[in-house]
């Protein structure tokens, strides 16, 4: 239900490829870190979005989803279960297509929300396992 191939598919192939990476920082050991670079590999910008505001893999970053100047398509969400769902909020208010929660992160009341949205929504799978199986 949270990762149903057919919105997989969609949101890997058809719904843009600016995806900000919220939790992205110059951390090479976090998760966040290596998808980003996959992400890039596959075609997609990356914005990171972290307190930081770190440049990461040659993208500046940003504070907040709010701190983009610019249309971002996917907002791919790297932070625990329990603050997820005020991201997946201001996805929706940033006008962004679709969130994407890793592996891991899971709030079904935000998953409602979304889509209730009507945006697109992936919970607990990763798009760096994901994108290289559409072949």
């Amino acid at each position: 239900m949270y990762g149903d191939p057919a919105t997989i598919r969609k949101i890997l192939t058809e719904l843009g490829d600016t995806w900000a990476v919220v939790g992205l920082s110059e951390n090479r050991d976090r998760a966040a870190y290596g998808v980003a670079g996959v992400l890039q590999r596959y075609g997609k910008r990356i914005v990171p979005v972290h307190p930081s505001a770190a440049t990461v893999h040659g993208e500046r970053g940003y504070a907040s989803l709010a701190e983009i100047p610019f249309p971002v398509d996917v907002v791919d969400v790297f932070v625990n279960s329990g603050l997820a769902g005020p991201v997946a909020d201001e996805a929706a208010a940033v006008g962004a297509s679709a969130v994407w929660f890793q592996l891991g992160v899971v709030d079904e009341a935000a998953y409602h929300r979304t889509r209730a949205a009507g945006l697109h929504m992936i919970m607990d799978r990763c798009p760096a396992i994901e994108i290289p199986a559409l072949g």
